[in-house]
């Protein structure tokens, strides 16, 4: 497995701990989201957090944004380009796929939240990403790249 699987899990899952619970947080604070940041409500079928659920999905995302700019060779603007992904990537999947599984059907007047929100996560991921040096080392042309 490559070196930069992990260590992008880990920069999504602490993403979402420290940059999209917060901007959640900050959302609920001025009554603009009913839901308060960090959940302990149990999400099905495992039973745990939804805080813990959401960075799980985080560091999933984490890798899938890594492989996405790597595969298509994004070196530049990094830092808006990953506020982007996450504000439109992840909020789509959650407003196509993820609301009308959960029961909630299709709502896009939901998107500038879900921007804001995985916004927040996108640079997050960023932040993390350089600190683990994940940019130089996804960008590296080796046999273990995706």
């Amino acid at each position: 497995m490559p070196r930069w699987i992990p260590l992008a899990f880990i920069a999504g899952f602490f993403a979402v701990l420290c940059f999209h619970q917060p901007m959640a947080g900050l959302l609920h604070a001025y009554a603009i989201i009913p839901f308060a940041p960090y959940g302990t409500s149990p999400v099905p079928p495992l039973g745990v957090p939804q805080w813990l659920s959401a960075s799980f999905w985080g560091g999933v995302w984490g890798i899938v944004m890594l492989w996405v700019f790597t595969r298509f060779h994004v070196t530049t603007g990094l830092w808006w380009k990953s506020i982007v992904f996450g504000g439109i990537a992840l909020t789509l999947v959650a407003l196509f796929i993820v609301f009308p599984l959960k029961g909630r059907g299709l709502n896009l007047a939901g998107f500038p939240i879900g921007f804001l929100v995985n916004g927040a996560w996108g640079i997050g991921f960023w932040v993390f990403a350089r600190c683990f040096g994940l940019w130089k080392t996804a960008s590296r042309p080796t046999s273990s790249t995706p």
